[in-house]
């Protein structure tokens, strides 16, 4: 009797650009071919399909994705490679025009990569199937998994705004939500994984509720009878999550009842990421923001009354059209005078198919840098006197597993990151640390292990739970 060889396993690695709502689309699909018997591997290792997950915020997202699809070429010269994302949204013509792409996906037709894949052959001319965005108005759910501790877990897509520079209502669509007994169901399942912390994603989260909907009831769109705030009251009900995070939510939607809530959660941590934009009202009136920096600072004073130790993030925009150097001083003296931990800056880059393009008042490039530049400083003062706030404190952190330089790191409930010497036990678990020092690297760094951890790690135990990561002391 002859045997046929058994025939090996396909291969599929991922680049994912962008958000993290990005990441929890990403390990979704991901998911999806490793049901149909694909092994997933690094994106560094041969493979026979490499799938590039783009983003429309990146400035230059064309130079980005040539750089990854030739890197991916040279590993492994007839690999097919696939594009999907924000940015295929947007340009598809564009990215088919790549050397080397053989397949261009949009924001309906993502989830349904395996369904397009033929024989794997590479193509003289890049296939597109993009639908119109109007068209991308059902939801489906995702999240992170297997890449990291805490989980991205996606709650909401697409956004109703109209901010006059941002391209993502233009390569997401409308917003649209899952519901929230099926948020909650994933939220279960992810705690049978053994996770202890998930991030809430999505566009614009706060906007949670609007036109609910699942993918298998698409159809069954109803008004908005969810709330955000119904959703954190649910999600702070699930056992076995130690931790809920909101990866970014507009201040505009940040209710009072919400802050208030946070305040005495069970689960929900001390820390907030919210965008503001610009500190100059006349920029926010420009921007077509839903509120002025009067409304910002109210948001801000509520979390630090309520929640003193909070951690807040600020997203800001510099180089916007018309920001004179007064409008920048505005936002800097603002932003100084805040009790804010720590900024993401971004300089304004011009985008197709926005309004801001036609604004008068183009800030030139070297100005930008340097605004830029200014607000990056800033944050670095911030975030250390935001640490240096906490040295003294005992907080939890939750270890992750990498392994750098012979250091693992994790994060505090209200995100100081800490740094310690590498012990594969603490891996995934909360332990009580006593917060001493900051290192050159920014971080708090704990030198040595607490003298009680050292009996459990002799423990005849294959994952030996350590009671604590904490500075020794004598």
């Amino acid at each position: 009797m002859n045997l046929l060889p058994l025939q090996p396993m396909k291969k599929v690695a991922f680049y994912t650009l962008g958000c993290k709502l990005n990441f929890s689309e990403t390990s979704t699909i991901a998911r999806l071919f490793e049901e149909q018997d694909y092994q997933k591997v690094d994106f560094k290792e041969p493979s026979d399909v490499y799938v590039i997950n783009t983003c429309s915020v990146t400035a230059n997202a064309d130079k980005e994705c040539k750089q990854i699809v030739k890197s991916a070429l040279n590993i492994s010269p007839d690999a097919y490679i696939v594009i999907i994302g924000c940015y295929a949204q947007l340009k598809p013509e564009e990215i088919a025009s790549i050397d080397g792409v053989d397949l261009v996906l949009g924001a309906s037709e993502k989830f349904k990569l395996l369904n397009y894949l033929n024989d794997l052959t590479k193509k003289s001319k890049a296939e597109i199937y993009s639908c119109e965005i109007e068209e991308a108005d059902f939801f489906v759910d995702a999240y992170s998994f297997g890449d990291r501790t805490r989980v991205f877990l996606k709650a909401q897509d697409g956004c109703d705004y109209s901010c006059s520079f941002c391209t993502i209502p233009l390569a997401r669509g409308s917003s649209r939500s899952d519901n929230i007994a099926n948020v909650v169901k994933n939220a279960t399942d992810i705690a049978k994984q053994n996770i202890k912390e998930i991030v809430l994603t999505g566009v614009n989260l706060g906007d949670f509720g609007k036109k609910v909907q699942h993918q298998k009831s698409a159809a069954q769109t109803k008004e908005k009878q969810e709330t955000f705030f119904d959703l954190v009251k649910q999600l702070d009900r699930v056992e076995g999550i130690e931790r809920f995070r909101i990866s970014s939510i507009e201040p505009n939607l940040l209710k009072d009842e919400i802050i208030e809530y946070i305040a005495q959660s069970k689960r929900f941590v001390p820390h907030f990421h919210i965008p503001l934009q610009s500190g100059s009202n006349k920029i926010l009136k420009a921007m077509r923001r839903r509120y002025l920096r009067e409304l910002y600072a109210e948001r801000v004073a509520t979390i630090k009354m309520l929640m003193p130790h909070c951690c807040i993030g600020v997203d800001v925009i510099v180089g916007f059209p018309g920001e004179s150097d007064e409008d920048f001083l505005n936002t800097y003296n603002f932003l100084n005078e805040s009790p804010v931990s720590y900024l993401h800056v971004f300089t304004y880059s011009e985008r197709d198919n926005t309004d801001a393009i036609q604004l008068k008042g183009v800030v030139p490039i070297a100005v930008r840098k340097k605004r830029n530049k200014m607000l990056r400083i800033l944050s670095a003062k911030k975030l250390r006197h935001f640490y240096e706030q906490h040295l003294g404190e005992t907080r939890t952190v939750l270890f992750e597993g990498d392994n750098k330089g012979g250091f693992m790191h994790g994060f505090t409930d209200n995100y100081i990151k800490v740094k310690t010497p590498f012990n594969a036990a603490l891996i995934n678990q909360l332990k009580p640390v006593s917060l001493k020092e900051i290192d050159a690297d920014g971080c708090v760094l704990i030198r040595h292990l607490a003298k009680e951890i050292m009996p459990i790690l002799n423990m005849n135990n294959p994952c030996p739970p350590p009671y604590a990561c904490a500075e020794a002391t004598a």
